[in-house]
């Protein structure tokens, strides 16, 4: 079990303690592979004590931090003690010392890899999103994301996705619908296929794909208060702000672009009016921010 100040820290996150856990388990199931760490039990005392400070060596946005917390405490069955510097979110400078992890030198030695492997990963996708949204920063547009996630880790990536400033798209296929082009095909049009969510799930979000100009007013007509344009350019996209306007009747449409957005052009996007720029690449392509683990013996 994870230890009640951890599962308290990953609950003030926003985060279930139950599903980091069993995150972690299995990733330290996986590098364990039924067996133990041979060289670490082979080379190290069992009685032997250690610090370990996780030191970024690269600008960036810290996230992750509290998973990082969990992998040491679950390994080491509560045993380590961890004393945190920064908090998720944080920008970063290399150098910048994260946390220190002190206790068993095996517990640490064992446990380094995964930590490093979510630390790094997380704080990737926190670094990269901070970047979209300074790129757009006083235009009034979101940075969102997508469900373009790596399958299992879906919340921590969507969390590390909010820790750089981004809001998230819907969590999964149930708690929101989205109307893309595959459905239009198969209900014989964009509104109807938007109207047969609606009339099966009426309590829920109810986004709608479009591929031309001509497809958006008839779905906004219809009711749809979140349309995304799909591969529009920054004029297409000025066009449909125009088009759908910001007074009634259709006030309260927004609109997100998606598809063959690029960093250097988020800003031309976003200062078009769309109220949200979907980038997939944000937890599908981010690089790691490099963070490393430096033992001190004591």
């Amino acid at each position: 079990m994870i230890s009640a100040q951890i599962a308290q820290l990953l609950a003030d996150a926003g985060l279930d303690p139950e599903y980091v856990e069993r995150v972690v388990r299995n990733a330290v199931d996986e590098d364990l592979d039924g067996g133990e760490d041979v060289t670490t039990v082979a080379t190290v005392d069992e009685t032997a004590q250690a610090v370990a400070d996780f030191t970024v060596r690269a600008p960036g946005v810290a996230a992750g931090i509290p998973v990082a917390a969990a992998v040491l405490d679950v390994l080491s069955g509560g045993t380590t003690q961890i004393e945190f510097h920064v908090q998720d979110g944080a920008r970063v400078e290399a150098g910048t010392v994260l946390f220190t992890a002190s206790g068993r030198v095996r517990d640490l030695l064992t446990a380094e890899r995964t930590t490093l492997n979510l630390l790094c990963h997380l704080s990737g996708i926190a670094t990269l999103t901070r970047r979209w949204v300074d790129a757009v920063e006083g235009t009034g547009a979101k940075i969102r994301d997508t469900r373009k996630t790596t399958p299992g880790l879906r919340k921590l990536e969507k969390y590390a996705v909010r820790c750089g400033g981004g809001v998230n798209h819907r969590m999964s296929l149930s708690d929101a619908a989205m109307v893309k082009d595959n459905h239009v095909v198969a209900a014989g049009g964009v509104v109807e296929a938007f109207e047969a969510v609606r009339k099966r799930h009426p309590e829920l979000p109810i986004e709608v794909e479009v591929d031309t100009l001509d497809q958006l007013l008839p779905v906004v007509d219809a009711g749809a208060q979140l349309v995304l344009l799909d591969n529009f350019t920054p004029e297409r996209m000025r066009a449909a702000v125009l088009l759908v306007g910001r007074n009634e009747p259709y006030g309260r449409t927004r609109l997100e672009a998606s598809g063959g957005l690029t960093l250097d052009g988020a800003r031309a996007a976003a200062e078009t009016g769309v109220d949200y720029l979907s980038v997939g690449a944000l937890t599908h392509s981010a690089p790691i921010l490099d963070v490393g683990c430096d033992f001190r013996t004591t």
